[in-house]
């Protein structure tokens, strides 16, 4: 018997709009958007539903594709599935503690509107993300580290696809070494700031004191941490490991590769867009991904529970 994996996905999926079916037709969905809106002190089935331009400023995009994540995750557990284990990219990591039962869902909104506001203060200009395309993982690192300035890994994504980060200079100094050795593309991404690079410590060290405030329960579920692309086993581990996780790289090729090789032949992806099943299609091939993003998506998941 395999086993089934919940997956979130991290910032850039968001779009307006989302989640809006869930709202209104499901009642632990709506509930958990009005929640996040207490949580968060913001209107957010306004800022995820209606025309705005802040849905993608930072501090505002981390609370709305929580915010719809977790109303997701709430519609999916209602109908009776658990996962075997659960994992996130980025933001999306604490849809999976959400998952795991590690925090309760006010807590998990309260903390990334905090995490949003602290990533987005920590350098509101100044730095560049740049996604890699086409070459050797050990190649990219090795010129990140003979690069003048700071610009490093950001996300291990797929097979064939890494994103740098860091300053804007050494990472345009980097680029123009990645493109000489051989790289098909490096594609400038609209962010905000240079994400998990070490220019984000002190937004780290901001929420483990937003953190301080926070009860870690027992790992129900468990799941796997951006930083270690491991299990997090021990309650004690999680808020060092999302201080840290503000500005270390995400692992996320080898988190889906250790859920792999320790039987996961399902994986649910869970919030808007197909990004995750896209890297997936990279990553493996043998097994079976269905995203959730849509209310009807929901009928997907009655195969997983014959």
């Amino acid at each position: 018997m395999g086993k089934t994996a919940f997956m979130f996905p991290g910032q850039g999926a968001q779009y307006v709009g989302m989640g809006k079916d869930f709202y209104e037709q499901i009642p632990v969905s709506r509930e958990m958007f009005e929640l996040a809106g207490r949580a968060s002190g913001l209107d957010v089935a306004a800022l995820c539903f209606e025309e705005n331009e802040q849905i993608n400023i930072t501090e505002y995009t981390q609370i709305a594709m929580l915010a719809t994540e977790v109303a997701m995750l709430k519609a999916i557990e209602e109908k009776g599935l658990k996962p075997d284990v659960t994992a996130g990219l980025s933001l999306g990591e604490y849809g999976a503690l959400a998952a795991s039962g590690v925090m309760s869902a006010e807590d998990v909104f309260k903390v990334v509107r905090k995490r949003g506001i602290y990533m987005q203060e920590a350098v509101p200009n100044g730095g560049a993300m740049v996604a890699v395309l086409g070459l050797d993982t050990t190649v990219i690192e090795k010129i990140c580290e003979e690069t003048e300035g700071c610009v490093s890994i950001a996300n291990y994504n797929c097979p064939g696809q890494i994103v740098i980060t860091g300053e804007a200079a050494a990472a345009q100094a980097a680029v123009e070494k990645l493109t000489a050795a051989g790289a098909k593309r490096c594609v400038p991404l609209k962010v905000s700031g240079p994400f998990h690079s070490s220019m984000l410590t002190g937004a780290g060290e901001k929420l483990a004191k937003e953190l301080e405030h926070v009860t870690i329960e027992e790992i129900q579920i468990p799941y796997i941490a951006n930083v270690t692309a491991d299990y997090v086993t021990d309650k004690a581990e999680v808020k060092p490991l999302l201080e840290k996780q503000v500005s270390s790289s995400v692992r996320w090729q080898q988190t889906i590769e250790r859920m792999i090789a320790d039987g996961v032949d399902t994986f649910v992806e869970i919030g808007p867009g197909k990004t995750l099943s896209g890297f997936m299609r990279k990553i493996s091939r043998d097994v079976k991904v269905v995203n959730v993003e849509k209310v009807e998506d929901l009928e997907k998941l009655d195969d997983l529970m014959a």
